[in-house]
């Protein structure tokens, strides 16, 4: 898998958990026990300049308009399953792993996760979670900071 070869090759540190099948970020939280504020989920988004990975808290939501802004691109959306499908080929749809730099993407932080000392996230399957440092996780990311949820 992608993820784990990536965070392998830059020395990442992480644990690895098999869990129930999970489909929400909630879910995710509830099957390891942990807040939805210490789930890493991700939302992809299609601007003119193309896709960007958009990182925020399994209980909040992505806020498109802050997002357009912190981006500089004013027709910011959603990207589509079928769009995901391709960008994520080693990935179960709706299991897409938090990590832009393993995808080519860019990666946006809601600022937020910045308080939290580890991330649990999905590895790109349903059934598997990996919990590592926040820190080593930005440091693979390089991701651009920012208010992009709200409750």
């Amino acid at each position: 898998m992608l993820l784990e070869m990536f965070l392998e090759e830059h020395n990442i540190d992480y644990e690895k958990h098999l869990h129930r099948a999970t489909f929400t970020a909630q879910g995710l939280a509830a099957a390891e026990h942990v807040s939805g504020y210490e789930v890493a989920k991700p939302v992809v988004v299609r601007g003119e300049n193309g896709f960007a990975m958009c990182v925020l808290p399994a209980c909040t939501r992505l806020d498109l308009t802050k997002t357009a802004e912190l981006l500089g691109d004013a027709h910011v959306r959603l990207a589509s399953e079928v769009e995901m499908a391709e960008l994520f080929g080693d990935c179960e749809l709706g299991a897409e792993p938090p990590i832009g730099s393993v995808y080519g993407l860019p990666t946006i932080m809601d600022e937020s996760l910045s308080a939290d000392e580890y991330l649990t996230m999905q590895t790109g399957r349903h059934t598997e979670a990996i919990k590592l440092r926040r820190e080593d996780w930005e440091r693979v990311c390089g991701p651009i900071i920012g208010r992009i949820a709200r409750a």
